[in-house]
């Protein structure tokens, strides 16, 4: 199974993915001053692949025909995308590829930040100083940079803190005991969050926030129904190895 891959779309553009091999791994952070982490759970994932960088301006442009970002750059991330735009992205996207992507699971997406199993527990993607991996309000003029040019995590992932907040397929419910339910099951496989809600998840924090919003287990306390589009906001893609070939 190869550990990385690279997929072809239109107008020469490609998008690099990274293998990230199941296995376990402890989901929230009991020590967080944030309810919204807690209870930590056990979760036990399939591999995946996902973005080695959240997807950029020209991907996006080369499927959609436009750019809706306010800080334009080629290789910047997409922003000002809604989950609703994602999910439109995605349809076009696997038309005209054939292959089968998605947004990744909130526990994929929190799975992957924290380097998989080559963890070595740091409090953000890839290092415990976030200027190292991650532009955040400190670091970034407040504007998005290109994809890429700090340091990768573990797995070699880039930008899973700071840059744009990142979208999950998950709907969010906060407060009603959601991970207290997993936490509950014991080991929970392969989890795609509550079966309903009114918000939808995103993860990792943007070049406008501090760095708590940056860290790899933290949940976002704002609030986004499925067609808010707001600044900061993007995505990286998923694929399942069971596609390859």
């Amino acid at each position: 199974m190869n550990s990385a891959i690279n997929i072809s779309l239109p107008d020469g553009e490609a998008i690099d993915f990274i293998l990230v091999e199941g296995g376990e791994f402890l989901m929230g952070d009991d020590n967080s001053d944030y309810a919204g982490e807690k209870p930590a759970h056990r979760v036990k994932l399939s591999s995946f692949y996902i973005g080695k960088y959240p997807l950029t301006q020209s991907q996006w442009q080369a499927i959609m025909g436009e750019n809706p970002s306010k800080d334009k750059g080629e290789n910047r991330p997409v922003e000002w995308v809604s989950w609703s735009d994602a999910q439109d992205f995605i349809i076009k996207l696997n038309e005209q590829t054939g292959w089968q992507f998605r947004l990744p699971t909130e526990a994929e997406w929190e799975y992957a930040a924290r380097g998989g199993k080559y963890s070595q527990g740091y409090i953000y993607s890839g290092s415990d100083k976030l200027k190292q991996v991650g532009w955040y309000a400190e670091n970034s003029n407040d504007e998005t940079h290109e994809a890429g040019l700090l340091l990768a995590n573990e797995l070699g992932i880039y930008d899973m803190s700071g840059n744009v907040w990142e979208w999950c397929v998950d709907w969010y419910r906060y407060g009603e005991g959601y991970y207290e339910d997993c936490q509950k099951q014991g080991l929970v496989e392969n989890p795609h969050g509550p079966d309903n809600g009114d918000y939808r998840v995103i993860r990792g924090g943007s070049c406008f926030d501090d760095s708590m919003d940056c860290r790899a287990t933290y949940r976002s306390r704002y609030s986004y129904v499925p067609d808010d589009r707001g600044e900061g906001i993007g995505f990286r893609l998923v694929f399942l190895p069971q596609s390859v070939g």
